[in-house]
């Protein structure tokens, strides 16, 4: 049988997923039930071990294939990104109305009812979807309502199939200064693959999760004489945006956060641990 990246392929000697049925080994294959994320940020981990790193995050409302549930975790599949891991169960509901809205702010909160003077009830990053309800306006601010009767400021959100091929940097460039966060993939804290594929998400576009995966398959390969603005610098175990050809916006370890940096200079300090680039891409529009 063929060995299939787990990240990406739902399979263990127990249990698989249907669509991998004589591709792979198992006892048992299943469809799998839909579910979808109902807390603001949802780290999913490769096991279900809170002492095991998180390999990415589910925002609010994203929706998952669930595999398996035990001892308080779901063995699911994201629907964003097709990324395989295990996740709190509690942190699931099932049965609840689609999204028709995602937040298009970094970071926004959560209101008890329309009205900012309340203490919020959360905070939401950009990228995660909700069920407006109705809309509703308090002191001069406009609202969505969500189906609780929470609620967003209204200009924090837009229709989820607003979203367009726009410039995908200028999203990059409001993560400025966020705290990098190993497998992060939010306003809260964001590591460089993560930072690459929400931008590319808020834009319309669709992009693979870890940074080998874009290495190797993200748009088309180019030279670095070719290098524009939104175009990709990658080394092993790392990627930059291209703000413009001298210089790179990147979620990083040596700055903890995201960073504008010159590109020459940023060769240079990250060499002596990740040697030189591997190569460069440019997102297909």
């Amino acid at each position: 049988m063929t060995m299939l990246d787990r990240r990406l392929h739902a399979y263990r000697p127990d249990l698989a997923e249907a669509g991998l049925k004589g591709k792979v080994e198992a006892l048992r294959f299943v469809k799998g039930a839909p579910a979808r994320v109902a807390v603001p940020v949802l780290g999913l981990r490769p096991e279900p071990d809170l002492a095991r790193g998180i390999d990415t995050e589910l925002l609010l409302g994203e929706d998952v294939t669930v595999f398996d549930r035990a001892d308080g975790w779901c063995w699911v599949k994201a629907a964003s990104d097709g990324y395989v891991g295990y996740v709190a169960a509690d942190a699931l509901l099932e049965g609840r109305p689609a999204p028709t809205h995602i937040v298009t702010a970094q970071r926004t909160f959560v209101y008890p009812e329309p009205e900012l003077r309340k203490p919020h009830q959360a905070i939401v990053s950009m990228g995660s979807r909700v069920y407006v309800a109705g809309e509703a306006e308090a002191r001069g601010n406009r609202y969505v309502v969500l189906e609780d009767g929470t609620a967003i400021f209204a200009k924090h959100v837009q229709p989820i199939g607003a979203l367009d091929g726009a410039d995908y940097v200028e999203i990059v460039t409001r993560f400025l200064e966020t705290p990098y966060l190993w497998g992060g993939r939010s306003g809260l804290g964001i590591d460089c693959s993560g930072l690459v594929q929400l931008a590319m998400l808020m834009t319309g576009r669709a992009a693979p999760r870890d940074t080998d995966l874009q290495a190797a398959g993200l748009g088309q390969p180019i030279d670095r004489s070719e290098i524009r603005r939104g175009d990709l610098v990658f080394w092993k175990g790392h990627v930059a945006v291209f703000e413009d050809p001298e210089t790179i916006l990147h979620a990083n370890g040596h700055s903890m956060t995201v960073a504008r940096e010159n590109f020459a200079a940023a060769v240079e300090r990250i060499g002596w641990l990740y040697e030189q680039p591997t190569g460069y891409r440019r997102p297909i529009s």
